[in-house]
């Protein structure tokens, strides 16, 4: 993942202000979430620039090996503790922080800048967001789990202790079980990271009250996150 992970951009207005990195779900790809945006109803200002990357395809283990689009290897679905290779979320985790790195090129400080994710996509958010050396505006974490918390626990930075965190869950999710999502919650309020938890009556899947909550609390928090740069 040396170069730049491929990626749909959308932007609310001309010479955004703010970014949203999106990460989906296993097997999916970035345009699984392109048409929320519109959804979201944000304010016209500050513009919001949309990242939708695409992971890369890989062979998954507990889909039998089949190649897909995945952040990591995912060995085993016990819901007392997925394993997951931990080599492949850090190769992911510093692929997004080269799309950060690339939107400070573009004018817009890691400070306006949210990692948001659905299931695996979440679970890379949560990662990446959660030991990055500059603070984010934020951390939106949807339908996912904390797929290595010890290795989180020993990287977790000091920069990111206060980060606010949205995260939801549907009550219904057969595929990641509330409980997991619980449980990362818990241990993201542990650290004292501000968290924003909602559920909603559905299964492994987002619904319109969820992007509703989703998008007021973004204009939240870009609007307390300073004035957009010159």
């Amino acid at each position: 993942m040396s170069e730049l992970l491929p990626a749909i951009e959308i932007e609310t207005a001309p010479n955004p202000g703010c970014a949203v990195i999106w990460m989906h779900g296993l097997g999916a790809d970035g345009s699984d979430f392109a048409p929320v945006v519109p959804e979201l109803r944000l304010p016209a200002a500050p513009g919001v620039r949309f990242i939708f990357p695409h992971a890369p395809a890989i062979p998954v283990t507990c889909n039998g090996g089949y190649v897909m689009p995945a952040w990591y290897d995912i060995v085993s679905l016990d819901q007392a503790g997925r394993r997951a290779d931990e080599a492949g979320i850090r190769a992911s985790c510093d692929a997004i922080r080269a799309l950060i790195a690339r939107e400070n090129a573009r004018g817009i400080p890691t400070a306006r800048i949210v990692l948001a994710g659905f299931s695996q996509g979440g679970a890379i958010a949560y990662t990446a967001g959660l030991t990055h050396a500059e603070p984010l505006a934020g951390i939106v974490a949807l339908s996912t789990y904390m797929p290595a918390p010890s290795t989180l626990a020993a990287q977790a930075s000091p920069a990111n202790a206060a980060t606010p965190v949205f995260a939801a869950h549907g009550t219904q999710d057969d595929v990641v079980p509330l409980a997991l999502g619980v449980a990362a919650r818990d241990f993201v309020q542990a650290r004292a990271n501000p968290v924003t938890w909602h559920t909603y009556p559905m299964g492994h899947a987002v619904c319109l009250e969820e992007i509703a909550d989703i998008g007021a609390w973004l204009a939240a928090r870009f609007a307390q996150a300073g004035p957009a740069p010159a």
